[in-house]
């Protein structure tokens, strides 16, 4: 396409209005107004309203003296109708401990541009969750390994994410189930062979693939793959009894 005059202005399509536009040429010439009725997707142009909805969560790490308040606001779009949609607006981060202010500071301008950007924003949790301390990482309540703090960030982005239905764990087969249950079970059965002492009573893994760590046995390793203590040795292979990882494969 040759330009012959004088650019005054542009506008960037994206393609879910691409895609709208060649669906609603499409229709027939009968079809009533109210069904095309436009969409509202999530780009940088969507104004802020006055009132926002989110939620604030906690991080305590050993390596910071005080703790980080992590708030991330939502905004609604489409309110009230059946394409109604939940996505991050803003972060903040709030802290007693100035040290490491500027940093923080730029990381949460960065990462609210990127959520009024619009578009997948998922990204930044697997970017954020690969970022590795030098000086070592640590342990969170309840056995999880944390290579950094900005990973831990990371963590709470997903955990955020999955909350308003931006994000979805994988759910384990019927087949993936049934052999962490038979490793389980002939684990246990073992152990209670080996030792004289009591064993605490079996415990079913749900079927809907909802895990804590007390449900795993005493003495459980740390799994590199989902982060927590429950890889246990059978038949001289490592093996994960919440995600069924195994290095034997």
């Amino acid at each position: 396409m040759k330009i012959s005059q004088k650019i005054t202005g542009y506008s960037v399509v994206n393609p879910e209005e691409t895609v709208r536009v060649a669906s609603a040429a499409s229709m027939p010439a009968d079809t009533p107004v109210e069904s095309m009725a436009e969409v509202i997707h999530m780009h940088e142009k969507v104004e802020r309203p006055e009132t926002l909805i989110g939620a604030t969560y906690k991080i305590k790490s050993p390596l910071f003296e005080h703790s980080l308040y992590v708030t991330i606001n939502d905004i609604v779009l489409n309110a009230g109708t059946e394409f109604e949609l939940r996505r991050p607006f803003e972060i903040f981060i709030n802290s007693k401990n100035m040290e490491h202010f500027q940093w923080i500071v730029a990381l949460t301008r960065i990462m609210s541009a990127v959520f009024r950007k619009g578009g997948d924003v998922t990204f930044l949790v697997e970017e954020l969750k690969a970022v590795f301390d030098p000086r070592g990482g640590y342990f969170k309540a309840g056995g999880v390994y944390m290579p950094s703090i900005v990973a831990e960030l990371g963590s709470v982005i997903e955990q955020h994410l999955k909350t308003i239905g931006l994000l979805h764990d994988p759910e384990l087969s019927s087949e993936q189930r049934a052999l962490i249950a038979e490793k389980r079970a002939a684990y246990e059965t073992r152990t209670k062979k080996n030792t004289e002492k009591a064993i605490e009573p079996d415990v079913t893994i749900p079927t809907d693939g909802s895990v804590t760590e007390s449900m795993f046995p005493a003495g459980a390793m740390l799994c590199h793959k989902c982060n927590t203590s429950a890889v246990i040795i059978m038949d001289g292979c490592a093996t994960c009894l919440n995600c069924g990882y195994s290095k034997c494969g």
